[in-house]
């Protein structure tokens, strides 16, 4: 039996609106997959009326950004490090406890899996003063934080809730080196081996970089560390390793240097091979001061910031030796760039420019490695840091 249904029979009429599906999916082909999102999260200083962490929206054909949430759990909330499986984020605070805490603290945020939006897990006390730096190990299983005013470093074990541990290791620093500014140890970045085995500690106060053994299980590290010394005055401040080839580069704050390490693939000892000037030699500037360096997605090309020149360099990784050859030198579209952000897709660069309230926007060239201006910027007080989410 066949029903009637305005004239149409059933069997017709399934056709026709079976017919009209078909159209619309064929003719607007993102109906057919969910729509995926890209967030943006910038941690700032907390000045000039900055709102804490920033979650943004990012839409990658406007090149613009809308906030969908901030977050203010405590003053100056500066280094954030997302965790491996994109379900948590860790955020290094400079205030403590309280206003006579020297201390910072740390604070565990779970991430919405439809927004990004972050909710807290729990804080702990930071142990050391002044943390400006956070990092995870790659297995997910410890946070790394490093202290400049305090010159020491704390480990703290993630929990199956994605919360923090109160500190399992803490280790001060102690020495000087050649430069007025390094009069005391200054501990600026840790960063982990690619197997978690390993985390190396950029203090830039002692011009050293610390090779501590990692306890995955355990959440410390071995307080007896392999010691690389760095050039007197250089202070290495931040440190990345080559994703496929087995070399290490340390940016070196004072001197306006990129240090190039061979790693050993059997313990992870560094042994220096090459050094690079940072600094264009056509511009003239009283201050300076290297701030942070990133890979392209590719690998091809290796990208520092400068503070003072506020510029990036841009180098060329030869794929055998690993050294780097300079491409030229592009302006951060603003004043002071500290962290940049390299798009995990490959097709931007965002900088965070501290001093003027803006992350510029940048097209990277995945031929020749050099960044153009968009003229696109996303205004926030007091950048410092940048990371990216994608939603799918």
């Amino acid at each position: 039996m066949k029903y009637k249904i305005k004239n149409l029979t059933f069997t017709q009429w399934v056709k026709q609106v079976s017919f009209i599906v078909l159209f619309v999916l064929l003719s607007f082909p993102q109906f057919l997959m969910a729509q995926s999102k890209e967030i943006i999260y910038v941690g700032t200083y907390s000045q000039n009326n900055s709102k804490g962490i920033y979650v943004l929206e990012f839409d990658r054909e406007k090149l613009s950004t809308s906030t969908i949430q901030t977050v203010h759990d405590k003053e100056s909330p500066t280094f954030l490090a997302l965790h491996p499986n994109k379900k948590f984020l860790y955020a290094a605070y400079r205030e403590g406890k309280n206003a006579q805490d020297k201390a910072g603290t740390v604070i565990a945020y779970s991430i919405a899996p439809d927004t990004g939006k972050l909710t807290k897990i729990n804080e702990v006390s930071s142990v050391g003063a002044s943390p400006c730096h956070i990092s995870v190990d790659p297995t997910g299983n410890v946070v790394f934080l490093s202290h400049y005013q305090g010159g020491n470093l704390a480990t703290f074990k993630i929990l199956e809730t994605g919360g923090l541990s109160e500190s399992k290791t803490f280790i001060q620093h102690t020495g000087k080196s050649v430069h007025p500014n390094q009069k005391t140890a200054h501990m600026h970045a840790m960063i982990p081996s690619a197997d978690g085995q390993w985390v190396y500690a950029s203090d830039l106060g002692i011009d050293q970089i610390l090779k501590y053994k990692v306890n995955l299980a355990n959440g410390t590290v071995d307080e007896t560390p392999v010691i690389f010394q760095a050039s007197p005055g250089a202070a290495p401040r931040h440190f990345v390793f080559h994703p496929s080839l087995p070399y290490a580069y340390s940016l070196e704050e004072l001197s306006n240097t990129v240090s190039i390490y061979s790693v050993d693939q059997t313990n992870g000892d560094l042994s220096p091979i090459g050094r690079i000037n940072m600094l264009n030699d056509k511009l003239h500037s009283d201050y300076n001061a290297g701030a942070d360096i990133h890979f392209s997605t590719d690998a091809k090309w290796l990208y520092a910031s400068n503070r003072g020149q506020d510029n990036l360099v841009v180098y060329k990784v030869d794929s055998t030796s690993g050294l780097l050859e300079t491409q030229g030198h592009v302006p951060s579209g603003g004043t002071h760039p500290r962290n940049f952000k390299i798009d995990e897709k490959g097709d931007f660069v965002f900088v965070a420019n501290m001093e003027t309230d803006n992350i510029a926007i940048f097209n990277l060239d995945k031929n020749t490695g050099m960044l153009k201006a968009t003229g696109k910027n996303i205004e926030i007080p007091r950048p410092v840091f940048i990371d990216q989410l994608f939603i799918e």
